[in-house]
C-alpha cells in the first residue's frame, strides 16, 4: 500500500507558501510505514517542525476507481521542506517521517472522481486546533482535480488496489505543538460528517 500525494491543488494554498498554482498534477509518494497508528501524534519526537495539512483521501480499487473517502492529515516539516527546496533537492525528509500521515475512518464512495468536486455534493474539509478553525474549504475549489491526479498516475505510476490518493490541502496550514488538539472533518452538503480525526499531539 502506498500513499500518493498531490501538491498545490488549491490555488490559495499554493500562493500562501509563495508558489504558483499548479496546472498539471505534481505528485510525491509516502511509504506505507508513514501511516500513523494509534495514540496521539508524536510531534516532540520529530527533530523539526510539524505542520498540519488537512486533505480528502481517496482509496482506489484495482481499476483505480474511487471506492472510499476519508479525511487525512499530510504532516509536513515546513522548515526542512523550505531548506531542501532552496537547494533544489528532493524533500522526502520533510514529508516522509514517522507518523506523517494520519487517516480517519473510511466512508464508502459509490460515485465518480468528478463527483468529489461537484458543487451539489458539497464535500468540505475543515481543521481546528484547540477549538480554533484554521482550514475550511469546499472541495469544488480544487484547481487540480482528483480526476486529473489519478489520470496522471495512470500514465506512469505503479498504483495498485487499496492505495490512497491524498488530493491536496487548502490554505491555512500551520505548525502543531505538543499539547495541541486537532479535529479534522470531511463533511457533505447536508452537514453530515463522513470522516473525522480527533487527536492530540505529544
Amino acid at each position: 500500500m502506498a500513499m500518493w500525494c498531490t501538491i498545490r491543488t488549491f490555488s490559495k494554498h499554493a500562493l500562501e507558501l509563495g508558489n504558483q498554482p499548479a496546472v498539471e498534477p505534481i505528485l510525491f509518494v509516502k511509504p506505507a510505514a508513514c501511516l500513523h497508528g494509534s495514540g496521539p501524534i508524536p510531534v516532540s519526537q520529530h527533530p523539526g517542525e510539524v505542520h498540519h495539512e488537512v486533505e480528502c483521501v481517496v482509496r482506489v480499487n484495482g481499476d483505480l476507481e474511487p471506492v472510499a473517502i476519508a479525511v487525512g492529515l499530510d504532516l509536513t516539516d515546513r522548515a526542512t521542506q523550505s531548506d531542501l527546496r532552496a537547494e533544489q533537492l528532493p524533500w522526502a525528509k520533510a514529508k516522509c517521517f514517522t507518523s506523517s500521515a494520519v487517516v480517519g475512518p473510511w466512508s464508502p464512495w459509490d460515485s465518480t472522481w468528478e463527483g468529489l468536486v461537484e458543487t451539489e455534493r458539497g464535500l468540505h474539509l475543515s481543521l481546528e486546533v484547540n477549538g480554533t478553525l484554521r482550514q475550511s474549504t469546499p472541495l469544488h475549489e480544487m484547481s487540480v482535480t482528483p480526476r486529473q491526479q489519478i489520470e496522471s498516475l495512470r500514465a506512469w505510476a505503479p498504483v495498485v488496489e487499496d492505495d490512497m490518493l491524498f488530493t491536496g490541502t487548502p490554505q491555512g496550514v500551520g505548525e502543531l505543538h505538543p499539547g495541541d488538539r486537532v479535529v479534522a472533518r470531511l463533511t457533505n452538503a447536508k452537514g453530515d460528517c463522513l470522516s473525522e480525526i480527533d487527536i492530540g499531539c505529544v
